[in-house]
């Protein structure tokens, strides 16, 4: 019940039939109507069945058929007389930019009036003051302005000092300098022989890459333009020189020959297919002929790229030499471009049928096998990132057939035609149709729409009137023009148009092909996909191979040999280490004192021994949520065991309930209301000194949240869930995750290094310096979710030289941004904690960023860097040593075993063992990165972790660095057994997790409130903030 929360979401892309792409989701609207009936309104619609306005011809056309109509912009209006009592120039500075516009000193020049965001502003009259016409929002802006005035004055002068820091350690771009690797790598460690599943890339320094910019008229999708490219050059070969050059499908061509002359104009007409709704045969669609369309194309020679540069990059020792991040780009846009033909584009990932056939997972989805590809700057060169990748796609069927697949309430749809739907069932519709691509099969067309909502009334009562005033009944409309009987008249329309409404009735729309699944899946279709992608390590080896030698064969792929690029069909041989485990401490009360995992996985058990440090338990209770009377018979024989287990752990936990065990409904999770009333009242039955409270659950329960909520933030008691369908085995290793859960919880310790860090790294680390180790993380909402908060969690350790208790900060922020604001607070509070609980600061931080892509390296050194600087500035004299490390687990590197001779070893089909450790040949040429493989994997293939440096004032090398994060990967307290990332950056993601939880609701309450938030645009102010966590909870480690 309490794992892991989402994992972060790849950016949108579409492709596939219909063109499918991405674009802003539209609020439902409300249209009253024209005089007609309550049950039949008059809408001022124009029905997809219609043409579009006459006047519409000249608005901007997009690839779905869609037209933008751009509202009229705010402007400058020049008032010729002056205010007879202009404010006081003090009190200019307290107003909005707007405002103080008004009482500027005023210019010479004629009167003018234009855009405010034009790229001039136009010079006001003599003797004119100059007003803004700007959304009111805007000047809400000056009451915030005000408030930090005062703040922003007192620290300046800390930002200046910090700003000075940086600045001494800059590139001579500006930019702070990421630390360079301090040593040839780390050589502690047993060597191991692996290959990884990079591929080297040769390519010819002296050939000049002409770089041409496209202009297609009118704006096609991405699928069209690839279409007008290809045929452009081949009916075209000999103004292109026989050349084949690569397209990335916008605006940018990129030829290994310089074309005839610099600007080239051609006219391409595509036979575009139609596709027509036959009634009287099958009810089907067929294509029954084609239309040709024309488009502008416009070709004008840019640039000409060298690569001179990135030669120098890789032959050169100089640290000052840059990656050229543009002529790389270009090389993976070639390389990508063979596939981009006949695959499916999601992200840096392809997908294609010949890969393997769209398997049904359930709900409307099929997964689809693909590869991962990317290029990359290494120690050895150019090398190609390859990698199996699965992704789940919408099924290209009707929307009748989808929504019986998607939604179970609907499965008996086909057999029960007039069956409509209750307001609950209808949103659950909206949710799984949303931003969904479409087509229609009733008349000839080419567009494709994209669904907005559903329309309020049914289509059986829904009306429109045309552009001569005239009024249609949908129903009516579809009989008289395309003699076609609405069926299923009961369900409401889609509505498709984005600037007007736009209806269509679901059973004459089927969902386009190749469309990235935008739904969250449910844990079953999830867990489908898991097992799907649980290739063992031979196997997967195997299947990258295949495609690297079908793509990149010798012949196979014309793109890369025009352009002289030459791709090994071998992965990437290299030596890894294999690092020792370290020796853990275990408590007092038992027999085994200290232990050594030394099996091949490092798991240990807690046999014969206690948890390092047990907490007490003194005040406790447990209610149930649903179950059946038999369910229920299992609650004193779980207490029991429950208790007996602590005790053979070493935790204290009170055999008795302070009062007996509750026995509820499990629809009170679905009243937050009731729910937190009931949790009072235990509360008060244990005089407010509750410390436990666990929740049995018949299932799994979107009212969890709610739960997790109301017991942190209101009524101050740490919880602990399970479900019925684990008490009916109650197996030793379940009660063992059970009490070393609540032993964490509760303040206890459940394993500890057994030689304390500052003997293991002595030469960075001392008893008498503490050290303070943090980790941080943002967890962003739903892909279809434009508007809710993100939220960041910092996590810090409290003690030393343990270092295995942390305690955790959150908050919400802005919308999916993803460097992280307010840092210096959030940091601030933690270091008072860690004085208090210490006694002293700690004189080195190390602190663990997670989630943090390479482009964004630089911007987090400029923002969160500077404020783990600026919050340790405000202490007089109090300057630590800081260490910032960038945690990355979503990368596609694999490491496999090596075979030797061509032959297959012992270990081919096993994960490299725990403590691997990789710094050479597939790293960065002159950075501090390293890949760690701490864990064991028992299910298809492991996935280092990887671990990047970008300031280091503690000048780790790399035996140190990397021992450090190993060591720390044994101490996470829910595992018997070394985790996959360094427990900071773990904790970090739990409490991130639990910070979104506090933002979902269940009841119908939030809905509405939801819809308004969405309705008014809310989603421009700041994020609401998170409430507040009880102090009783705030310092234990609640979220694990």
């Amino acid at each position: 019940m309490e794992g892991e929360g989402p994992a972060k979401n790849e950016p949108k892309a579409g492709g596939g039939r219909g063109g499918v792409g991405n674009g802003a989701a539209n609020g439902r609207r409300r249209w009253k109507g024209g005089g007609g009936h309550r049950q039949h309104p008059i809408i001022q619609a124009y029905p997809a069945l219609l043409p579009l306005p006459i006047h519409a011809a000249h608005a901007h056309a997009y690839a779905d058929g869609a037209i933008s109509l751009p509202l009229p912009p705010p402007v400058l209006v020049y008032l010729q007389q002056p205010p007879p009592s202009p404010l006081p120039l003090p009190l200019l500075p307290l107003l909005p930019k707007a405002a103080a516009a008004c009482y500027a000193k005023p210019n010479g020049g004629p009167p003018h009036r234009g855009a405010m965001w034009g790229s001039k502003k136009p010079p006001p009259p003599r003797h004119a003051v100059t007003a803004a016409l700007l959304p009111l929002p805007q000047d809400a802006r000056v009451l915030q302005h005000k408030k930090f005035i005062i703040h922003e004055k007192k620290t300046s002068d800390m930002e200046a000092n910090h700003e000075n820091t940086l600045q001494n350690s800059s590139t001579t771009t500006g930019r702070a300098t990421i630390a360079p690797r301090p040593d040839s790598g780390g050589v502690k460690g047993s060597t191991i022989p692996l290959c990884a599943n990079h591929f080297h890339v040769c390519f010819d320094p002296n050939l000049k890459i002409f770089h041409y910019d496209v202009d297609i008229s009118p704006r096609p999708s991405k699928e069209t333009a690839r279409m007008i490219k290809n045929k452009l050059v081949e009916e075209n070969s000999s103004v292109f020189l026989g050349a084949l050059p690569a397209f990335d499908g916008r605006n940018n061509l990129y030829s290994p020959v310089e074309f005839q002359r610099d600007k080239l104009e051609f006219v391409v007409s595509l036979p575009v297919a139609s596709v027509q709704f036959i009634a009287a045969k099958e009810k089907g669609h067929v294509l029954n002929k084609q239309k040709l369309k024309l488009f502008k194309v416009n070709i004008r020679l840019v640039s000409k790229l060298s690569g001179d540069e990135l030669n120098k990059y890789f032959n050169e020792e100089k640290d000052g030499i840059p990656l050229p991040q543009d002529y790389l780009r270009v090389l993976d846009i070639i390389l990508r471009e063979g596939a981009m033909e006949t695959c499916i584009p999601v992200g840096r990932s392809l997908y294609a049928h010949s890969i393997g056939e769209a398997r049904e997972i359930g709900g409307g989805a099929v997964v689809l096998r693909g590869f991962f590809q990317s290029l990359k700057a290494t120690k050895q060169g150019l090398a190609l990132n390859v990698d199996l990748s699965l992704r789940a796609f919408h099924e290209s069927t009707g929307i009748i057939a989808y929504l019986q697949k998607r939604c179970d309430f609907l499965k008996d749809l086909s057999q029960n035609k007039s069956r409509a739907l209750a307001e609950d069932e209808r949103r659950e519709v909206e949710k799984a149709l949303k931003n969904v691509w479409v087509f229609v099969c009733h008349r000839e067309t080419d567009q494709r729409y994209r669904v907005q909502s559903l329309t309020e009334e049914t289509t059986e009562n829904l009306k429109f009137r045309d552009r001569s005033g005239k009024d249609y009944m949908v129903v009516d409309y579809f009989k008289e023009q395309y003699n076609h009987d609405i069926q299923f008249r009961n369900l409401p329309c889609l509505q498709v148009g984005r600037s007007k409404p736009c209806y269509v009735p679901m059973e004459l729309c089927v969902v386009c092909e190749g469309q990235k699944f935008l739904g969250k899946l449910p844990d079953e279709q999830t867990s489908k996909i898991l097992k799907m992608g649980c290739q063992r390590p031979s196997e997967r080896k195997r299947i990258i191979k295949g495609v690297v030698q079908g793509a990149f064969a010798a012949g196979s792929n014309s793109y890369a040999g025009q352009f002289n690029l030459q791709v090994s069909n071998d992965m990437t041989h290299l030596s890894g280490r294999v690092l020792l485990p370290p020796k853990l401490k275990l408590g007092n009360g038992g027999r085994v004192k200290d232990i050594t995992p030394d099996r091949f996985d490092r798991q240990w058990n807690l046999t014969d021994s206690h948890v390092a440090e047990g907490s007490r338990i003194k005040s406790w209770a447990l209610i149930s949520f649903g179950g059946t009377p038999e369910q229920h018979s299992f609650i004193p024989r779980f207490i029991n065991q429950l208790s007996s287990r602590c005790e053979q752990l070493g935790i204290q936990l009170n055999r008795k309930t302070v009062i007996s065990p509750l026995f509820e409904r499990i629809q009170l999770l679905n009243s937050e209301g009731i729910l937190e009333s009931k949790l009072k009242k235990i509360q008060e039955a244990a005089s407010g000194n509750l410390q436990l409270l666990i929740c049995v659950m018949e299932r799994k329960h979107r009212g969890y949240a709610d739960l997790k909520r109301i017991a942190e933030t209101s009524i101050g008691v740490v919880t602990q869930c399970c479900l019925y369908a684990n008490l009916s085995k109650l197996t030793f290793q379940f009660l063992a995750n059970i009490a070393l859960k609540i032993n964490a919880k509760l303040g206890g310790s459940n394993v500890a290094l057994y030689n304390s860090l500052s003997c293991q790294i002595p030469r960075i680390f001392s008893d008498d310096e503490p050290v303070m180790f943090m980790g941080a993380d943002v967890t962003h909402p739903h892909p279809l979710d434009d508007w809710s908060p993100s939220v960041v969690a910092v996590v810090a350790s409290m003690n030393w030289p343990s270092a295995n208790k942390y305690i955790s900060r959150m908050r919400s922020q802005t919308h999916r941004k993803e460097i992280i604001e307010r840092l210096d607070v959030m940091a601030g509070e933690l270091l008072e904690e860690f004085l208090k609980e210490v006694g002293k600061l700690p004189s080195r931080i190390i602190f663990f960023r997670d989630g943090v892509s390479e482009t964004q390296f630089y911007k987090v050194m400029k923002e969160e860097l500077r404020a783990v600087h600026l919050t340790c500035s405000r202490y007089p004299g109090y300057k630590p040593s800081v260490t910032f490390v960038v945690v990355q687990k979503r990368h596609h590197t694999r490491l496999f075993h090596s075979e030797k001779n061509g032959g297959s070893t012992h270990y081919s089909d096993q994960n490299v063992p725990p403590g691997t450790v990789v710094d050479t040949v597939i790293t960065h040429r002159r950075e501090f990165d390293f890949y760690l493989c701490s864990h064991w994997g028992t299910k298809g293939t492991s996935r280092p972790t990887h671990y990047h440096v970008l300031w280091d004032e503690n000048n780790f090398q790399s035996d140190e660095i990397q021992q450090l994060v190993y060591n720390l990967c044994y101490t996470f307290a829910r595992c018997t057994g070394p985790v996959s990332l360094v427990p900071p950056v773990y904790y970090a993601h739990l409490a991130a997790y639990r910070g979104r939880l506090y933002l979902d609701r269940s009841d119908s309450t939030a809905t509405s409130w939801t819809t308004l938030y969405r309705a008014t645009a809310m989603h421009t102010a700041p994020a609401a903030p998170l409430p507040k966590i009880r102090d009783s909870v705030k310092r234990l480690m609640f979220y694990c």
